[in-house]
């Protein structure tokens, strides 16, 4: 068998149905999926069972360790030559499995990864949301399929690997956040031939609400420090952008306020404009330039305004996760999980 599909899953059947229905109009037939219900409280069993006589499925169910470690165990028990690793809230064009093939052909890879992208009937949400993680002015250029100066370290949402090196490497680590860039960097440390196939991408739903989406990226930035402690060369100028970001946002709207307060209450009402001004000039700029980018890819103008509110929730959640764990692990000297005992999907 060429390729097994691992899918790990937690409380999201509706999900598991339309991707299992994608999978169903691949142009390449030769592939297996592996669901691994990772301590559902809501299952997807019923779903899977709709499936069962068009598709090659395995369903595993076990208890929750997180998405890592049920990668790991759908790992375990599959049969292709690739894995391909997804996240249950994709969904996948016809051509994605032969994209992946052609690539193959053209230049073998050890390991490889492809871009994401917003599908017509997601949300105006959804559609911010995926604005402001493939967006050039976010920091996140590379997920929308662009090519970039450094490597291209393939994430978890759509992943691939040859089985013979991920039983190499033993596939995902324990890693409470950030346990698909750690598996990234150590495909890189051992020598294998990693690749961007900028045709094999998909349509990445996200969170579907703006308060998971402060959660998800918080708990990117807290990886971000996971894995400098871990590998110290891994961090990178740009991965210190979105704590900068939000240092000077957090300056800029205390000058907004300082700025009123004098104007209202003080003599020097000039001063108070100024620093008003200064304050909110660089904030209208950086949000005028996200509300015409995004109307502009997207065609909506609402679009365009919840990417402003998208991008600063991405670009301060990030910060705020990376200035957090950077106090707790490099200042207080606590380690991973001592800092965060939290469940994984909670």
């Amino acid at each position: 068998m060429k390729y097994s599909i691992i899918v790990p899953v937690f409380n999201r059947p509706d999900e598991v149905d339309e991707l299992l229905e994608s999978l169903l109009g691949q142009e390449e037939k030769d592939f297996e999926v592996i669901i691994v219900e990772d301590g559902s409280q809501v299952p997807c069993k019923e779903v899977c069972n709709k499936y069962a006589d068009r598709l090659d499925l395995h369903y595993y169910c076990k208890e929750n360790s997180g998405p890592g470690q049920s990668r790991n165990y759908g790992a375990e028990r599959a049969k292709g030559e690739y894995l391909l690793i997804l996240d249950s809230d994709v969904v996948l064009p016809n051509g994605y499995l032969h994209a992946v093939s052609e690539e193959l052909e053209r230049e073998p890879a050890d390991a490889f990864g492809g871009p994401d992208c917003a599908h017509d009937s997601f949300t105006d949400t959804q559609k911010a949301i995926s604005y402001s993680m493939t967006s050039f002015f976010t920091t996140g250029g590379i997920r929308g399929g662009k090519k970039k100066l450094d490597k291209f370290y393939p994430r978890s949402f759509n992943m691939g690997i040859r089985r013979d090196v991920y039983q190499e490497l033993g596939g995902f680590s324990k890693m409470r956040f950030g346990e698909d860039i750690d598996f990234s960097i150590r495909i890189f440390k051992a020598g294998k031939r990693c690749r961007l196939f900028p045709d094999a991408w998909v349509w990445h739903k996200r969170r579907t609400d703006f308060r998971k989406f402060w959660r998800q990226v918080y708990n990117s930035g807290i990886a971000r420090i996971n894995l400098y402690k871990k590998y110290p060369e891994s961090l990178k100028l740009v991965h210190l952008l979105p704590m900068v970001f939000t240092v000077g946002t957090i300056f800029l709207n205390l000058m907004v306020l300082c700025g009123i307060i004098m104007f209202c209450f003080s003599s020097t009402k000039s001063v108070g404009c100024i620093l008003l001004l200064l304050g909110l000039l660089p904030l209208l700029l950086y949000s005028t330039v996200i509300c015409i980018d995004s109307t502009r890819q997207n065609n909506s103008v609402k679009i365009g305004l919840l990417s402003i509110r998208a991008a600063f929730i991405q670009l301060t959640g990030y910060g705020c996760g990376f200035i957090s764990a950077w106090w707790k692990r490099c200042v207080c000297g606590k380690d991973e999980f001592a800092a965060y005992e939290k469940n994984f999907y909670k």
